[in-house]
Formats: structure tokens, C-alpha cells, sequence
């Protein structure tokens, strides 16, 4: 039974924009979509693949409850599916409001985006920060997800990036040694740190030669977003992963994924993360995190901060795969120095999404879960 922890270390790198209108095709019928759900539960795989033609050739009918109902139930309710066809409903009954920029807009979008976000990361505050953090299980691509705990943990950052943690109750039970760490791995199980600022430097720091592309638009709590597809290779990101069982070996990886980025404010709100270029033969087989952000005020101004992050790893045992998940909340942002408070409320355990099969544990114990530690 091999541990194993997955380190990001990012490298950072350039803006190489390139934006590109999908090519026009016929509007996806009812009759091919339900077709295509049904294909979708058979074939969990091609979620991305479906996800990529809602994108580019929409729906060419209402969409009505019937429909979304028929749609969560065959996509395991997937959040990433939904979004896509409610933004494919929205273009179709407003096509100019959800029309993709023109190359002009949209290098002038992301040139906008980056110098506010690299000035932002400059002129990030010293904050606490409470984290609720839900962890499960599943086998790999199956997204029956089986909760494994819930951890309160307290996060103090400095602006020179330097993150401290304070592992603070487990499944409700209030720990006593709560001494500052860089990571809250003393829980075991899968780690996370490093959404604050790091992931969004990387991806807009001018070393990384980052490639763009535009593909499409969305709506992320009420405001209009242009969705960037992003790539940053291998040779540049650097992304650093290793995993530790008997024999510690590590790799590097490019990352990939997508940003939304408010059409008016010229700030993320929305960022994918994906290790690319891992492999074959590595033990841990993908790693990716999405992270949401939201406006919070710390002693009066006001900063764009996660709200949520969602990371997940995909590793080997045995003759099986598992995908291990932390959904984390981030709450009561605060200055620094004050007293991250436990409530009642952080009892309550996130629901999950899907199904809640748990795989079935070993005689000597539930498969381990790996970590993904600071990302610089």
C-alpha cells in the first residue's frame, strides 16, 4: 500500500494570445441531445467530448425542466455539463449578449486581465481565512463520490506569500494541537494549498509564453464572462509531481484548462487547472483543481479571493484507480492576526454531487489518498 503526495511547483511564464471563433455548424436538435445524454450514461468518458460540441454548435430548442431533469440525471449531474448547455440555452435565446469577441476584443481582454491580476498579486493584503474542507473518494471516472471527512482548518497568509495552517477540528472533534504547518497533512489523507494567488500568477506571469484561445461565454453569478481555453507546456510550467510509497519518485507536467474572466471588470472569476504531459507509468495519473472567486473586504478594500476550490487527483493501486476530492470553502476572511472561530455551522458536511457508492475498502485498511501540497 503506497501514500502518495503530489507536489505542484510551478514555474512561471508568457502571454502568446490567440483568439479563434469555433467553426459554424447546425445547432444541436432535441432529438440528437437526448441521444447524446443517453450515450453520456453509457459512456462517462465522452463527457468532454459532448461538453466541446454544446460549445460549439449550441442547441436549436427550449430547454425545458423536463429536459434539465433528463440532463442531470444522465450526466450524474455533472457541473461542468450543466453550465455548458444553460449557456448554450442562453446564447440561443439571446444570441448578441452571448456573442464570442472578435480577435481584437478578446487580446485586449486577456492584455486588460493580466496587468490587474499581476498587479493584484502585488497588492495582496496579510489575511486569515477559515477553510471547510469535505474529502471523498470514488473509483476513477465514475464520480459516485463517498465522503472520507470533513476538516475545519485556519489559514493565515502573509503578503509575501508564505501560507500557515491550523488543522482545527476533524469531523467536528475540536483538535488541541493546532500548531502552525505549510499544510494541513498531519489529518493524512489529501492536502491542498496554495489557491490564493499562485495558480493565476503562473498562468499570466510573462515567462510561462502561455497560449489562449477564446471558446466561449458564460455567466458566473450574474456577470458576463469570456471562457479562455489556456495551455502552458511541459519545458515551461515546471509543474512538479511526486509521489512518495516505498520507492519516493517524482515527474513534471505542463498544465492546461480554462478561465473566465468578467467581460467588463477584466478579472478571473473562474480558473481550471490541469496537469498535462504526466506519465504513462506514473503512479499518480491526473491532477486538476478549479477554483472560484469572489469579492471579500478585508480592513475596508475590497479583493478578489476564492470562494470555493475543487481538486482532484487520480492515482493507482493495485489493479485499481481511485479519484480523491477535496471541495473546499473558504469563509469569514478576516485581517491578520484575528481568531479563526469554529460555529456550528462548520458541522454541517457539503453535500455531495452524484451518487454515494463507496468503493469497497481492503482488509487492511481504505486505499490512501494522495496530497497536493503548496504550490509556491
Amino acid at each position: 500500500m503506497y501514500k502518495a503526495i503530489t507536489v505542484f511547483i510551478i514555474a512561471f511564464a508568457a502571454i502568446c494570445a490567440s483568439a479563434q471563433t469555433p467553426s459554424k455548424q447546425e445547432p444541436i436538435s432535441q432529438t440528437e441531445f437526448v441521444k447524446m445524454l443517453y450515450a453520456l450514461e453509457a459512456s462517462p468518458g465522452k463527457k468532454a467530448e459532448f461538453v466541446e460540441e454544446l460549445r460549439i454548435r449550441g442547441i436549436g430548442f427550449a430547454l425545458t425542466s423536463g429536459l434539465r431533469s433528463l440532463a442531470a440525471s444522465k450526466s450524474a449531474n455533472d457541473a461542468e455539463f450543466r453550465r455548458t448547455l444553460e449557456e448554450a440555452n442562453r446564447r440561443r435565446e439571446n444570441p448578441a449578449a452571448s456573442q464570442l469577441p472578435d480577435a481584437g476584443e478578446a487580446a485586449a481582454a486577456l492584455e486588460n486581465t493580466r496587468t490587474a491580476t499581476l498587479a493584484a498579486v502585488d497588492d495582496m493584503p496579510d489575511f486569515v481565512v477559515k477553510q471547510r474542507i469535505r474529502r471523498s473518494i470514488a473509483f476513477a471516472g465514475t464520480g459516485n463520490f463517498t465522503s472520507r471527512d470533513h476538516l475545519v482548518v485556519g489559514v493565515s497568509y502573509r503578503a509575501s506569500g508564505q501560507e500557515e495552517y491550523q488543522l482545527l477540528s476533524i469531523n467536528g472533534v475540536v483538535q488541541t494541537d493546532t500548531k502552525s504547518k505549510d499544510s494541513y497533512s498531519e489529518a493524512g489523507g489529501t492536502s491542498s494549498t496554495g489557491e490564493f494567488v499562485s495558480v493565476l500568477d503562473t498562468v499570466f506571469k510573462p515567462e510561462s509564453d502561455t497560449r489562449f484561445e477564446v471558446v466561449d461565454t458564460d455567466v458566473i453569478r450574474g456577470r458576463r464572462t469570456i471562457v479562455f481555453n489556456y495551455s502552458i507546456t511541459r519545458d515551461k510550467a515546471r509543474q512538479q509531481i511526486t509521489s512518495l510509497s516505498f520507492v519516493p519518485d517524482s515527474t513534471i507536467s505542463g498544465m492546461r484548462g480554462r478561465i473566465w474572466i468578467d467581460r467588463e471588470k477584466f478579472r478571473v472569476l473562474r480558473l481550471e487547472s490541469i496537469a498535462t504531459e504526466i506519465p504513462s507509468d506514473f503512479p499518480v495519473t491526473a491532477a486538476s483543481r478549479l477554483i472560484d472567486y469572489d469579492w471579500v473586504t478585508i480592513n475596508d478594500e475590497q479583493y478578489l479571493l476564492p470562494s470555493v476550490s475543487d481538486v482532484r487527483l487520480t492515482f493507482r493501486q493495485g489493479k485499481e484507480s481511485y479519484e480523491s476530492r477535496n471541495v473546499i470553502q473558504f469563509r469569514d476572511y478576516q485581517k491578520f492576526g484575528t481568531e479563526v472561530i469554529i460555529t456550528d455551522e462548520d458541522d454541517v458536511v457539503i453535500p455531495e454531487e452524484g451518487a454515494d457508492t463507496p468503493p469497497p475498502l481492503r482488509k487492511d485498511g481504505p486505499p490512501p489518498l494522495p496530497k497536493a501540497p503548496p504550490l509556491p
